[in-house]
């Protein structure tokens, strides 16, 4: 592998896609970004930025032009109150995405391909109560991921297996653990739990009103990993030798009452605990790291309370900014209509 590539990255435009996109830049990499949408919240320091979709073949051959390595990371997604409810447009949109970048790569002699997978391909019966043991990389199988989402990501791993076997490609894959960081979707419907959980402290710290509504009892426990590890992670596998699946994640497990708590002591404030139904997902997920230790000799270093501490405070300033706006707004003279 050379030691400066030019490099594709999809998904660009999104949390993970656009701060690969940055990290790579400083390495010296030369780097196209390819998504429906620019990032939201800064400006793509790819040399070139396209707004092309990945859903047709076309793009995906144009993308992929002239191109060392693929970073695969496109997909249509969101937290769980998002996944679980769009599983005919996920499974449809990602799939196309997934099987034409990889035709793509292929028929463009593209060797070195990552692709973000997910623990959502994990099975369900493995995920049933709050101390989980730590899932690690054979669990997959027999397979019964959840929602569409999960099958989806499990279907590409297929077929990253085949291309490799049957064309010689070396495909990387990695499922990633909750990653979470400054510059994600905090608000609209798509963010995931921690960011909605920093959205909702941050509004009851800058209101004054205690109460912030979590999804379930609380109880289900995850594990959850800063943006600046996973970028980090995603970019030594790539350079590493390893063709199979692999755990990418923190190891440490908390519920999601517990989290709320973490939150709140960063905030200052303290939080009343408002407990309503909505989509929980599985009781209870968390990566086993071993594999990940073995093969790269590293792991991720950040703490929770860390990466939390930069989240929040990011994600307070963008909701003070939107606040004052609404005020704005309302003050304005005929701004009701």
């Amino acid at each position: 592998m050379a030691t400066l590539s030019r490099v594709l990255v999809t998904g660009a435009g999104g949390f993970i896609g656009s701060q690969l996109v940055r990290y790579l830049k400083d390495l010296g990499h030369w780097v196209r970004g390819v998504d429906l949408k620019h990032p939201e919240f800064s400006d793509s320091h790819a040399d070139e930025f396209e707004l092309w979709d990945l859903r047709d073949r076309d793009a995906c051959m144009r993308a992929t032009a002239q191109i060392d390595q693929v970073y695969a990371l496109a997909a249509d997604m969101g937290g769980m109150g998002f996944i679980s409810s769009h599983h005919a447009a996920i499974l449809h949109n990602n799939a196309l995405i997934n099987i034409h970048t990889l035709e793509a790569a292929r028929l463009n002699g593209i060797e070195d391909y990552l692709f973000a997978s997910s623990a959502c391909v994990y099975p369900e019966y493995r995920q049933t109560t709050t101390d989980v043991a730590p899932l690690r990389e054979e669990d997959a199988y027999p397979a019964q991921p959840q929602d569409a989402y999960g099958w989806e990501k499990l279907l590409s791993e297929r077929l990253c297996a085949h291309y490799r076997d049957d064309y010689g490609m070396k495909p990387r894959i990695v499922r990633l653990h909750n990653i979470f960081g400054p510059g994600g979707t905090w608000d609209g419907g798509r963010e995931k739990a921690p960011a909605a959980l920093c959205r909702k402290i941050a509004v009851s710290k800058v209101t004054g009103v205690a109460e912030v509504e979590i999804w379930g009892d609380g109880h289900q426990t995850r594990s959850f990993c800063y943006i600046d590890d996973c970028i980090e992670g995603l970019y030594r596998l790539m350079r590493s030798g390893y063709l199979e699946p692999i755990n990418l994640g923190q190891d440490r497990m908390i519920s999601i009452n517990e989290l709320a708590e973490v939150i709140a002591e960063i905030a200052g404030v303290e939080i009343v605990k408002n407990h309503i139904d909505g989509p929980e997902g599985v009781r209870g997920r968390n990566s086993d790291n071993r594999l990940l230790r073995d093969t790269l000799s590293w792991e991720p270093m950040i703490s929770l309370e860390e990466g939390f501490a930069r989240t929040y405070a990011w994600i307070e300033s963008e909701v003070v900014q939107q606040l004052a706006v609404t005020v704005a707004a309302e003050s304005t003279p005929g701004a009701g209509g």
